[in-house]
């Protein structure tokens, strides 16, 4: 069997995602991928067959995803020539994480599409949502990358079809240390504005990665280094804590290294504002801006012991068996029900 996998690009969780799950694929299956979006820092290890520009979300640097810039990029006929030109006829299914051109080409040429993400989750009414639920962010959800089945991967089980994170090998195999530092990844506030808050806390060392910056510098107890993957996931491996963004990702693996957590969520995203409440109500602290008034508060972070526990041990290759077997075995019913209906009709017509 001929198979698509289709990553969303923007930030790094897809992207890592997909990089561990596509050696399993590949044991099965012919496996294509399609990439489509422009700011994941992480290389993928494998041939891309398909790139796209896609629908990308442009974060800023105060904290939040930049909607003008987002708006500015985008362009939607070349959006609508890439779903038309897309050819799906060599395979026999898609999996898609959030990635719209095959999502939509699916939806047009009648192909099988399934969804395997932490967004999809997102679509069960058991999962945590903020007080004010907003509607068009609820749209965009459903319809931004639409499957016709899908799977999705939060913190908790919220549903029959969620599945608890996917720890990827780099993190699962190491043994974590506590050594005297904290990591800092906030991708959507500029380096200026982070520093200028965490060097107000001297009796905190802190290692920050920066989408920013190409070269590593320190300013007092502040280390600044670009994205690197490896280095990302030893630095996360061995640190105290980690402050980091409400994405899924890194949050889950933190969570699964039993690191002390602190989540500050982008503003006008509302995946993260969504994650925030889901960690609020496991006990991990959340904050919502990152300014001089939340210096007292990020200090509670080193002077807490509190570590929330959290049972992520199935492997990658579980998580994907699982999803893929319950996937034939409900197109295999959809198939004979099929077959049953229209020998019903024959029989009748005779």
């Amino acid at each position: 069997m001929r198979i698509l996998y289709a990553i969303q690009a923007t930030g790094n969780g897809h992207v890592s995602r997909a990089k561990t799950l596509i050696p399993y694929l590949q044991k099965n299956y012919e496996v294509d991928v399609l990439l489509s979006g422009t700011s994941s820092d992480i290389e993928l290890g494998h041939p891309i067959t398909y790139k796209y520009k896609g629908l990308s979300f442009v974060f800023g640097k105060n904290g939040g995803v930049n909607f003008w810039q987002t708006i500015r990029q985008i362009n939607f006929w070349r959006f609508v020539r890439d779903v038309k030109q897309l050819s799906l006829k060599d395979y026999d299914f898609v999996i898609n994480d959030f990635e719209p051109v095959s999502a939509w080409a699916c939806r047009f040429k009648g192909k099988h599409c399934i969804a395997l993400s932490h967004q999809y989750s997102l679509l069960s009414r058991n999962a945590p949502r903020p007080q004010e639920k907003n509607i068009l962010s609820e749209l965009i959800l459903r319809y931004y990358a639409p499957t016709s089945i899908g799977y999705g991967l939060h913190f908790k089980k919220y549903d029959s079809n969620v599945y608890l994170p996917i720890i990827k090998e780099e993190i699962r195999t190491k043994n974590p240390t506590k050594k005297n530092f904290y990591l800092v990844y906030l991708p959507s506030f500029a380096d200026e504005k982070i520093i200028s808050v965490l060097n107000k806390i001297y009796n905190i060392n802190w290692i920050i990665f920066s989408k920013h910056t190409q070269k590593k510098y320190q300013i007092g107890n502040i280390k600044v280094y670009p994205i690197s993957s490896e280095f990302f996931n030893n630095k996360l491996v061995e640190c105290k804590g980690v402050l980091c963004g409400a994405g899924f990702e890194t949050p889950s693996e933190a969570l699964f290294l039993k690191k002390k957590l602190m989540v500050i969520p982008m503003k006008n995203q509302y995946e993260q504002q969504c994650n925030a409440v889901s960690l609020k109500n496991m006990g991990v602290q959340v904050i919502y801006d990152l300014n001089h008034d939340m210096i007292e508060v990020i200090q509670n972070l080193n002077k807490s012991n509190k570590i929330i526990n959290v049972d992520y041990q199935e492997s990658p290759k579980k998580v994907l068996n699982r999803v893929l077997i319950d996937y034939m075995k409900k197109t295999a019913k959809n198939q004979m029900m099929f077959w049953i209906s229209c020998s019903g009709g024959i029989v009748s017509m005779i």
